[in-house]
C-alpha cells in the first residue's frame, strides 16, 4: 500500500516537555519538501511511550490535518494492552490516517498465539489497514515469521516492519506471505540490502534528519539501481550508526535541535543526549552535509 522512504517522525516538545505543535507543522512541510513518501506518528521515535492517551490521539489528528492528504500518515497504535491498542487504533481511523503501525507487545513476553491473537482482535475490531512492527530489541519479544505468515491472511494486516536486520528472515517472510504482503525495513543500515531483496520501504529515523538523502537512496533501490542506492546509503551510513549513539529518539532530537527545526524538549525517563557525545554527532552531521 505504502513505499518509499517513510519518516519515523519525532514529535517535538518544548523543554517543559509540553508538545510543540507549531514545530511539528513546520517539520511536516520540510519532509514534504525533501521528498519523504509518508510519515509515521508518535512511533517509538515519536515517543509514544511517554504520550498520555489525549496526546497521543492529539498528535495523529495534527499530523493528519498538516499533512493534508499530500502523502499518506500512518499512526503508530501498538499498546501491550491489546484493549488499549484498539483504543488508540480506533482514534488513528477517526482521526483519518492511512494506515496504522503496531509494534508487538512489549514487556510482558506473549507467546507466538497470543502475538496472532493480539493483531487478529485489533484488526478485527477496526477497519483501518495495519502493519506489524517487529523490533525484538526493544521489546524483549520477536514475532516469528510462521506467526506473520498467520496473520498475513487478515485482510486488513497489510505489512511488516521488520527490525530485526535478518536478511535470511525477509526471505522467509516473503515465501511464507506471498507478493501482496508488504515487507518494510525498520532498521536504517541495512534498508537499502532489504528494498534491494523487495521490499516496499523503510520506516527510518536517518529520515528526520537526512529526508532527501533517503527518499533518493530508496527510489534507486526500488528502481532497482542498485550502484547508485549503495553510493547515496555511503553518505549517509555514520548517521544510521551516530543517530543510536545513545537510545533513539535521544540523539536525534538533539541534531534536529542543532539544525534549528525543534526545541530543544524530550520527556523523561529520556533525557538530552550527552554532551560527551555530541561533537561525535555533529562531525557525522557535517560531512553528512546536513549541518
Amino acid at each position: 500500500m505504502f513505499q518509499g522512504s517513510m519518516v519515523a517522525l519525532v514529535t517535538p516538545m518544548r523543554e517543559d516537555g509540553s508538545v510543540d505543535n507549531n514545530s511539528l507543522h513546520q517539520l511536516i512541510e520540510w519532509h514534504i519538501e525533501q521528498g519523504t513518501d509518508a510519515i509515521v506518528a508518535v512511533g517509538t521515535t515519536g515517543e509514544s511511550a511517554t504520550l498520555d492517551t489525549p496526546e497521543h490521539c492529539g498528535v495523529i489528528r495534527q499530523t493528519v490535518e498538516f499533512t493534508q492528504g499530500r502523502i499518506p500518515v500512518i499512526a503508530g497504535t501498538g499498546a501491550n494492552s491489546t484493549t488499549e491498542a484498539i483504543e488508540l487504533t480506533e482514534c488513528a481511523k477517526a482521526a483519518g490516517a492511512d494506515a496504522c503501525l503496531l509494534v508487538t507487545p512489549y514487556y510482558n513476553k506473549p507467546t507466538q498465539e497470543g502475538l496472532y491473537l493480539h493483531h487478529k482482535a485489533i484488526a478485527e475490531a477496526v477497519d483501518i489497514p495495519q502493519l506489524l512492527y517487529n523490533v525484538p530489541g526493544r521489546t524483549a519479544c520477536d514475532m516469528l515469521p510462521e506467526t506473520v505468515g498467520r496473520l498475513s491472511r487478515v485482510p486488513n494486516i497489510v505489512g511488516i516492519k521488520e527490525a530485526t536486520a535478518d536478511m535470511g528472515r525477509v526471505k522467509v517472510i516473503r515465501e511464507l506471505c506471498g507478493d501482496d504482503f508488504d515487507i518494510y525495513s525498520g532498521d536504517d543500515a541495512t534498508a537499502c540490502d532489504l528494498v534491494l531483496l523487495g521490499g516496499q520501504g523503510v520506516i527510518s529515523v536517518t529520515a528526520n534528519v537526512a529526508p532527501k538523502a533517503m527518499h533518493d537512496m530508496v527510489a534507486a533501490a526500488l528502481a532497482g539501481d542498485a550502484e547508485r542506492a549503495r553510493a547515496i546509503d555511503a553518505t549517509i551510513a555514520d548517521l544510521h550508526r551516530d543517530l543510536f549513539l545513545e537510545a533513539n529518539p535521544i540523539p536525534v532530537k538533539w541534531a534536529l535541535a542543532e539544525m534549528g527545526r525543534i526545541p530543544k524538549g524530550i520527556r523523561l525517563p529520556m533525557t538530552w543526549f550527552s554532551q560527551a557525545l555530541q561533537d561525535k554527532l555533529r562531525k557525522t552531521m557535517i560531512k553528512a552535509g546536513i549541518l
